[in-house]
């Protein structure tokens, strides 16, 4: 008759046994890794839906007022502008500059004061009455300044500068094309500086921004904000004051007008001379 050994060994295989314990240890972190492995997967996934949903309609929320008004400046362009600017903005040669970079400054100065759309080719763009609407000028700059970059039209109160200031800066900076008083004058090749009479203070800040025809571009390198500022008091102030000398000749004062007296005192004196002779 067989006897069991009770301190006989365990089968390898057994899951009480030291093996089979380890081996069910083992099984059950790969199942907690692989767990865990899903879990965050699906977290994953879900976070993606969850973003695909809402922050597309939030984006479009965001930009929809900014492509409209750029889609209406493009049709404008490309109907008023293209032919000589070019369909990039890269300009067309022996036509129209590139307006990459010019910015929205440059968009108002030109099409405010009706420079642009221009009317035929000469040494001066014209100014004349405008063409575009508030509203179209404003979507032709959010086109211009999205696709081209560039100088971005100032803010506030433009007239709030110190007046001596901007008299010094524009007599400096200014008078030797303008005038003075900013009434214009001549240049070379057929081309004149205009006059400011009648500028609003935005026209004359992005002028300075712009640099348009042979004007320099005074960045804010050159002028300050408060600089050009002062500038726009100044011309505005002598543009709005009245003239005590009656005619003022560009306001150049009395050398100017006792030119005009001795002139035409000369010519009429000459005249009554030759007439005289005449009858004697």
């Amino acid at each position: 008759m067989s006897t069991t050994n009770p301190h006989s060994e365990a089968p390898l295989d057994d899951a009480g046994s030291p093996v089979g314990r380890a081996r069910a240890r083992r099984r059950s972190k790969q199942r907690r890794r692989l767990a865990n492995v899903a879990g965050l997967m699906a977290s994953l996934v879900l976070t993606g839906a969850l973003y695909s949903v809402f922050a597309p309609a939030q984006a479009a929320d965001e930009t929809t007022s900014e492509s409209a008004a750029e889609a209406a400046g493009r049709e404008l362009y490309e109907r008023s502008c293209i032919s000589c600017h070019g369909e990039n903005l890269e300009g067309v040669p022996n036509r129209g500059p590139s307006l990459i970079g010019v910015g929205e400054a440059s968009v108002y100065f030109q099409v405010h004061t009706g420079r642009m759309p221009l009317v035929r080719q000469e040494a001066d763009a014209p100014d004349k009455p405008r063409v575009f609407s508030d509203e179209e000028i404003d979507q032709l700059m959010a086109y211009v300044q999205a696709n081209g970059g560039g100088p971005t039209l100032p803010s506030g109160d433009l007239r709030n500068g110190d007046l001596a200031e901007g008299g010094e800066l524009f007599r400096l900076n200014c008078s030797s094309c303008h005038n003075f008083v900013g009434q214009g004058g001549a240049l070379s090749s057929g081309k004149a500086a205009p006059s400011l009479e009648g500028s609003n203070d935005l026209e004359i800040y992005t002028a300075m921004l712009s640099g348009p025809s042979n004007m320099p571009v005074f960045g804010d390198n050159q002028l300050t904000p408060e600089e050009k500022r002062a500038i726009i008091t100044y011309v505005q102030t002598i543009d709005n004051m009245a003239d005590p000398g009656g005619a003022g000749i560009g306001r150049m004062g009395p050398v100017a007008e006792g030119l005009v007296i001795w002139v035409v005192g000369i010519s009429a004196m000459m005249f009554g001379i030759f007439w005289m002779g005449s009858k004697a």
